[in-house]
């Protein structure tokens, strides 16, 4: 037990996160719905929060804008082996650019813990007309 305990703090066993979309295509001002699903690890890990940043990458000027930020603190307890899902939902700016070859976006969630080495996702999304 205790080397599981360890191994999670490392990052090895501990919990994951995975934001789940509804769909990947929006256009400015729309709502984005889906939920995160936490799967818990080998064993059971104290969640401190979420944070969720929605990024515009520019290729053409080469920068990284984060566009807004989400963020739910908690104190949940994430049991070894379980599931859980937290809704989710963020408005987007009604003057957010359209997605192109230059401009791309991305949700990046981070969970954190207690202890341990915190989990990351991303997936991307795309503006359009």
């Amino acid at each position: 037990m205790l080397l599981r305990k360890y191994m999670a703090l490392i990052g090895v066993g501990s919990a994951k996160i995975d934001l789940i979309l509804q769909k990947d295509t929006f256009k400015p001002g729309d709502a984005v719905h889906g939920y995160f699903l936490i799967e818990g690890g080998t064993i059971e890990q104290k969640i401190k929060r979420i944070d969720c940043d929605l990024i515009m990458t520019d290729k053409a000027a080469d920068t990284e804008k984060i566009i807004d930020s989400a963020a739910i603190l908690t104190t949940q307890l994430i049991e070894s082996e379980e599931s859980n899902k937290i809704t989710f939902t963020f408005k987007l700016p009604d003057s957010v650019p359209i997605s192109s070859k230059e401009i791309s976006y991305r949700f990046k969630t981070k969970l954190t813990f207690d202890e341990g080495v915190e989990s990351r996702d991303m997936d991307k999304i795309q503006i359009v007309e």
